[in-house]
């Protein structure tokens, strides 16, 4: 007889096991069909084929109660041994391990989903006729054992990928859309998490069915794995995701870690999604949130844009988590924080920086640490300040993304620690006047709208600087208001001079 478990190493031909009885037709036709497409001999190829094509036939042969219900004969069910099927098929139709020249073993990936996603909506399409005859709710069990490699299918080979063809994403674009019309469940999500806020999904049977290829030795063996865990995890949000905490996050964490850039990025965006959907409370626990922030603190060490992006945003809503337990009592200095220690490493690799598109990233997501440290950016300020002066020099190309937000750090490091501005008013005009005169002067490497946009910038910050200077700004600049010819500038000063008439400077 045939082995039962595609998963196991087939015993030999002979008699069932005991306490089993013998497998009714259909189920040791099954449970051949199985061995064939699991079976590791050099014998592939065409045999794997053959059996598909007898799987189709036999699906097509057979009544719908005698394939979900099996005739009684055989104790452990037909629904398990259709779920072997299903794990089956979907083991057949994965990518191989990633590796050089596989266009052509990409091709034939392509093919097997095309064929394997067929013979997923014949059986779906049986599973859906058993909902209104007279075979009554074991279909349930039937789809229970089986909805698991379908789903793990179907987001295998329904998103654009290299070993995917638009034959096999529409193909497994159906296959999804069918199963969620089986299920029944509006949406992947519904399927995942349960309709309802009481209702138990499927993610756990998901979990367990990829958690096999999701652990240090084996993650890499199917490329898809990490995509379909990725993606699944995603749609999971609160208050589902903090019960399969234990589940995600050391695939997450295992995925971060990787040497590869877009794994890395993969991983950090399933941290973000695990630190936004997932209680203070809970990652607070075993020092979870501590972990994960070593995980990604480590990270802003690696020249990769994209990377220090992603580690930034998830960081940002770490942070509050991570200060929850922090108290400050008076009468000390207020202890530093994870926020201090992240910033004062990002303001170590801006000074230097001369690559745009990390110099973009880094001011990108300064004006969010300053808004988070509020007036403790004082701590920062005299490297600040020379940051703030060295980026407004540099022309960022045509959107200049940089100085616009380095200008909208500069006004809220003035409203924060407008205190410590007046001594450092010089400086600051110097560079806000040098800044607008550039750009008032730009021939045409910056588009219009841009130099309007990075001129009323500068002008409120002048604005800022006068007010936080007692009115010292408006008086230094009336010698360049009289002396200056350029419309844009004299604009630009006029409109400091005039927001400053009238303005009291008793309080700041």
């Amino acid at each position: 007889m045939e082995p039962e478990s595609p998963r196991e190493p087939p015993p030999q031909e002979g008699s069932c096991p005991p306490g089993e009885r013998p497998p009714s037709a259909l189920g040791q036709s099954l449970s051949q069909i199985v061995h064939r497409l699991t079976s590791q001999e050099p014998r592939r190829g065409k045999a794997r084929s053959a059996a598909l094509e007898d799987l189709s036939a036999l699906i097509e042969a057979t009544e719908c109660d005698e394939l979900l219900e099996g005739g009684g004969t055989w104790r452990r069910g037909m629904p398990e041994v259709l779920g072997q099927v299903a794990e089956a098929l979907e083991k057949y139709a994965a990518p191989p391990r990633e590796q050089e020249g596989r266009r052509r073993a990409d091709c034939e990936v392509a093919e097997k989903a095309a064929a394997v996603g067929l013979l997923f909506l014949k059986l779906l399409g049986r599973m859906e006729a058993a909902k209104s005859s007279l075979v009554g709710p074991t279909w349930k069990a039937g789809l229970r054992h089986s909805a698991a490699p379908i789903y793990v299918f179907a987001l295998t080979h329904s998103l654009e990928h290299p070993w995917t063809s638009p034959r096999s994403r529409e193909v497994a674009g159906e296959v999804l859309s069918v199963l969620l019309r089986v299920t029944p469940c509006a949406s992947v999500a519904g399927f995942l998490h349960g309709e309802h806020e009481d209702e138990k999904g499927r993610f756990t049977v998901v979990m367990e069915l990829l958690k096999r290829d999701l652990n240090k030795e084996s993650w890499k063996n199917n490329p898809a794995t990490k995509h379909v865990f990725s993606w699944s995890l995603q749609q999971v949000t609160r208050p589902w995701l903090s019960q399969h905490l234990e589940t995600v996050l050391p695939p997450s964490l295992l995925i971060s870690d990787d040497y590869q850039t877009e794994n890395k990025i993969l991983g950090v965006r399933c941290l973000h999604h695990i630190v936004l959907n997932v209680p203070a409370a809970d990652l607070l626990q075993y020092n979870r949130a501590q972990v994960v922030y070593h995980a990604l603190f480590n990270h802003l060490y690696t020249p990769e844009y994209n990377l220090i992006q992603a580690v930034l945003l998830c960081l940002l809503d770490l942070f509050p988590i991570l200060e929850k337990a922090l108290q400050w009592k008076g009468g000390a200095a207020r202890p530093t924080t994870h926020c201090d220690e992240v910033l004062q490493l990002i303001l170590t690799h801006m000074e230097p920086e001369h690559r745009l598109l990390l110099r973009r990233t880094y001011a990108r997501n300064l004006p969010a640490f300053v808004k988070r440290l509020g007036i403790l950016t004082v701590r920062h300020l005299k490297r600040l300040e020379r940051i703030i002066i060295g980026y407004l020099e540099v022309y960022d190309g045509p959107e200049e993304e940089a100085r616009l937000k380095i200008l909208e750090t500069l006004k809220l490091l003035m409203q924060y620690a407008w205190p410590r501005v007046p001594c450092r008013l010089v400086v600051l005009l110097k560079a806000l006047l040098k800044l607008i005169c550039d750009v008032a002067r730009d021939p045409n490497l910056t588009p219009e709208p841009v130099k309007s946009a990075l001129l009323e910038e500068a002008t409120e910050c002048l604005i800022l600087l006068n007010h936080c200077s007692q009115g010292q700004v408006k008086d230094l600049l009336v010698k360049i208001l009289q002396s200056c010819e350029d419309s844009k500038v004299v604009n630009c000063i006029q409109k400091v001079q005039q927001v400053s008439e009238g303005t009291s400077y008793n309080g700041t």
